[in-house]
């Protein structure tokens, strides 16, 4: 059974940074795309960033591009995603899941919170 574990959110001022982090488990991890996610409170979950099986590919958000970076590493099963210059309204909880179409199982998500 697959399972996403996300870790690496926090409270961070805005402007500050993130370097987010889902280990893999369940599937064999080198076949998929991966995307993280978020969902903001009383809001949809929405795509963040995606990137190819390979890691060669990646593609962003209107909204993060320019400010987060995704990566993989397929002998650690993991994909990362570093955001900078953060802002409030990047407050959501984080998930990772496959690319394009994520699984029907999701894991807990990190807490992703800009404030001052």
């Amino acid at each position: 059974q697959v399972q996403f574990v996300e870790s690496g959110g926090n409270l961070v001022q805005p402007g500050g940074s993130l370097r987010l982090s889902c280990a893999v488990s369940g599937i064999k991890f080198s076949r998929y795309g991966m995307s993280w996610y978020r969902q903001a409170p009383g809001k949809g979950r929405e795509v963040v960033a995606s990137i190819s099986e390979t890691g060669v590919d990646t593609t962003y958000a209107d909204s993060m591009e320019g400010r987060c970076t995704i990566s993989r590493d397929n002998a650690k099963n993991r994909v990362y995603l570093q955001m900078d210059s953060l802002k409030p309204e990047d407050t959501a909880v984080y998930y990772c899941n496959t690319s394009p179409f994520p699984g029907d199982s999701w894991g807990q998500g990190t807490q992703v919170t800009v404030s001052s």
